[in-house]
């Protein structure tokens, strides 16, 4: 009990912290007129002539994308630039508790402009008989979504005392989550699929890869690569090897072996993986109704994943 009211102690703090400055008016404003304005302008909401909120839920992993990084970034980043950073650590509280007391009140506040939507529900219910149990089901993986983008910007706010900086990375790193399972990008990859130059890509890439791993892992175990001639000798080695790799098949005995049919399974699997990656399979399949435990799972991982991170990178700079 003494760690929830801790971290409840951390929440109250950070989400009255909101309500002081003008972020939360901002983004709550931002928020309610933007989802508004792409329903009703861009999402086709009365041409689709159906009793649903599948217009409205369409644009939120993209308004997510840049309002909730707006929101995550000042967690961590204006703790170090006001100088608090180390006052909050010297707190009899662990630092899992700020962590998840910060992220907490960044939720809550994230439900709370959530909230404030039900104008939508009373406009659809108005208009026909919608399913409660689906709007329901889109809400939570709105909520859901939401708080995985939150934690990613945790993470980020974590990494750098720069706000700005913060930003574009939590930014991108959601954009990149949204973008490996957005249909567009994913026929794109499937079509490029029988590509020659997009299997030599996938290799070379898979070569400098390891080549950079390799080198980091040397270092790691304390035999550094001294002197121009070392590194030199390291490094057009790996790019012989990469020049090698981005023309395997046109070298007989890698073109007539099964080398092909692994890296075209490869390249299935790489596929098939970002797709699974992505948010917006997950959120699909909430937005239509379906409650998976397999979603479930996912955006919990993704939160503690980027949870998780932030608590070492907070302990390391504690320490």
């Amino acid at each position: 009990m003494t760690g929830f009211r801790n971290t409840w102690v951390v929440a109250k703090r950070e989400l009255s912290g909101y309500f002081v400055s003008p972020v939360a008016y901002v983004f709550t404003c931002f928020f309610l007129l933007l989802s508004a304005s792409f329903t009703f302008m861009l999402g086709g909401f009365f041409p689709r002539n159906e009793a649903s909120l599948v217009a409205f839920f369409l644009w939120h992993p993209w308004l997510y994308m840049f309002l909730v990084p707006a929101v995550g970034m000042r967690l961590w980043s204006e703790e170090r630039r006001v100088g608090t950073f180390e006052l909050l650590l010297t707190m009899p509280i662990t630092t899992l508790q700020a962590v998840m007391g910060k992220f907490l009140a960044g939720w809550l506040f994230m439900g709370l402009a959530l909230l404030l939507t039900f104008p939508m529900i009373l406009t659809v219910a108005s208009l026909g008989s919608p399913d409660g149990g689906v709007i329901a089901c889109a809400y939570l993986g709105s909520f859901l979504m939401g708080g995985a983008f939150l934690a990613i910007s945790s993470m980020t706010s974590s990494l750098t005392r720069n706000q700005v900086v913060s930003f574009i990375l939590s930014v991108v790193l959601c954009f990149l989550l949204i973008l490996a399972g957005w249909p567009p990008v994913t026929n794109v990859l499937t079509s490029l699929y029988d590509s020659a130059w997009f299997l030599r890509l996938l290799v070379m890439g898979a070569v400098l890869l390891a080549s950079v791993v390799a080198l980091g892992l040397l270092r790691v175990a304390g035999v550094p690569l001294r002197g121009l001639l070392a590194g030199l000798a390291w490094w057009g080695f790996s790019l012989v090897l990469a020049l090698v790799a981005l023309f395997w098949d046109k070298i007989s005995f890698l073109g007539a072996s099964g080398f092909r049919s692994a890296v075209e399974g490869a390249a299935a699997s790489l596929i098939d993986f970002a797709v699974k990656v992505s948010i917006m399979g997950h959120f699909d399949a909430l937005q239509r109704g379906v409650v998976d435990l397999r979603d479930m799972v996912y955006f919990a991982t993704v939160i503690g994943f980027a949870l998780f991170t932030t608590g070492v990178v907070l302990k390391t700079r504690r320490s």
